[in-house]
């Protein structure tokens, strides 16, 4: 099968270098202590698939500022009188909730949708999940992610792995698998949340494949594996 000249899912619409302003209120905490405490958090685009929160000097506090590892002011420019953190310096929140990995891009919608489309995964010809009830997930920017249930899943191809990531709209993860199929091995093509934010509650302890590193078919179609690599 060719790979298509575009992919088949919708597209980041910020590009890099993209300035908004943040309506949320935002926090951030050093080892329990406040840093700053602001609603006038800017989004800039550092990366088009997500962005960052620059935020006004005068809502950080000065007495702490000085101990944040990363921490840049800036005086001049399109930034000024703002200041970027690193984001793992910090535990950040937008209004009460405990955001991961990066801020929630205003221009990404996730949406987990219960299917009863036919939905295959294989590696070398050797199949590892086979269901016919997946939960699917469409984020914006991503190729949809096909969600199924561990009694459709063969746990003898797949070995338990220490890997462990966030997702600002999904949470964090449970676990993640590598796949042995004969004499190959793939790390970490497999993962699960048991417990994912409200917003993709549906997809509670069930397991996603990479589909860029394996193949999946859909109704009996086979998919083209996506370049992007994000779970």
């Amino acid at each position: 099968m060719t790979t298509p000249k575009s992919p088949d899912y919708p597209q980041m619409a910020a590009v890099r270098g993209r300035i908004e302003p943040g309506p949320r209120r935002v926090r951030g905490f050093l080892d329990s202590e406040l840093v700053f405490d602001t609603i006038s958090a800017r989004y800039v685009w550092e990366v088009p698939y997500y962005p960052q929160y620059y935020i006004p000097v005068s809502d950080v506090r000065a007495d702490v500022l000085r101990n944040v590892p990363a921490a840049k002011v800036f005086n001049d420019g399109d930034f000024a009188g703002l200041v970027r953190f690193r984001w793992d310096t910090l535990d950040w929140f937008e209004e009460d909730e405990p955001i991961y990995g990066h801020p929630r891009n205003p221009y990404v919608r996730v949406d987990a949708l219960r299917s009863h489309r036919h939905v295959t995964v294989a590696l070398n010809g050797v199949e590892v999940a086979d269901t016919q009830c997946p939960v699917m997930v469409f984020e914006t920017g991503l190729p949809t992610r096909y969600y199924i249930d561990r009694t459709d899943v063969a746990f003898e191809h797949l070995e338990p792995s220490t890997t462990q990531t966030l997702c600002p709209y999904k949470g964090v993860t449970s676990a993640y698998w590598s796949v042995h199929v004969g004499d190959a091995s793939v790390a970490d093509l497999a993962w699960t949340y048991e417990t994912p934010l409200p917003a993709v509650a549906p997809i509670a302890n069930m397991v996603a494949f990479y589909n860029e590193k394996l193949d999946i078919t859909v109704d009996g179609v086979q998919l083209a594996r996506p370049s992007t690599h994000f779970s």
